[in-house]
């Protein structure tokens, strides 16, 4: 559910490492392309912006669904993936539905009544990024109906056929309290080849609520992976 612009102050201390660019995935942010939500679906469109931008082969970082889909895409398209971050998502979510958490978001007071009544709800300032002003208050610019579309998908399959097909270097980050099925995370990170880090106090939007733990570990990968420029 969240947009490009949520990742502004992530992307500040990314630029020593060379031109950092943010994307709005189909049904986020300020993309109009709504389905189809298969995972395919989304590597296309990484590797068309990549490629359209000539920016292979890059640095892709991902969180949540966009960590799945840098490992997918670093499987895929090797020749576009110069090293990989992955933050909060196992690979294999078989069996799990959106009945788990949808109650979460059905529980949301829609419409906020302000961006403060945005960011007291949710305890941090980041979440005023995904909402916008509308007639009778501020809404997810993303539709739930889509986010749901997108999430079921995620319990019909496992991914470890792409994860074994990384070749990429690779940062794993798993949050504490971010509700993952456990051990997936560091299996990932073992069978690809990668580092596995493992942020007890953070919450599922790692860069967030531990942003300095995850600024260190990201930096310090980065800075043995690529050159800064």
């Amino acid at each position: 559910m969240s947009r490009a612009t949520a990742w502004w102050p992530v992307a500040q201390w990314l630029k020593p490492f060379g031109r950092v660019v943010g994307i709005d995935q189909r049904g986020h942010g300020r993309n109009p392309r709504r389905g189809p939500f298969r995972t395919e679906d989304f590597v296309s469109d990484a590797a068309a912006a990549i490629e359209e931008l000539g920016l292979g082969p890059a640095v892709v970082i991902g969180h949540s669904m966009g960590g799945l889909h840098a490992w997918c895409l670093a499987a895929a398209r090797p020749d576009l993936v110069r090293a990989i971050v992955v933050e909060d998502f196992a690979p294999d979510n078989r069996g799990r539905t959106i009945d788990e958490w949808k109650w979460l978001f059905d529980a949301w007071p829609v419409p906020f009544q302000s961006l403060g009544h945005v960011t007291s709800y949710f305890g941090s300032p980041v979440f005023a990024e995904y909402f916008e002003e509308r007639e009778d208050g501020w809404h997810l610019i993303a539709e739930m109906d889509d986010l749901y579309e997108i999430a079921g998908h995620w319990g019909t399959r496992a991914y470890w056929d792409l994860i074994d097909a990384v070749r990429c270097p690779s940062l794993v980050i798993e949050a504490g309290k971010g509700g993952q099925l456990p051990n997936q995370m560091e299996e990932a990170a073992r069978r690809s080849g990668g580092r596995y880090l493992y942020v007890e106090e953070a919450g599922h939007l790692v860069h967030a609520t531990a942003p300095w733990v995850y600024r260190g570990a990201v930096e310090a990968f980065l800075s043995t992976s690529i050159s800064p420029v």
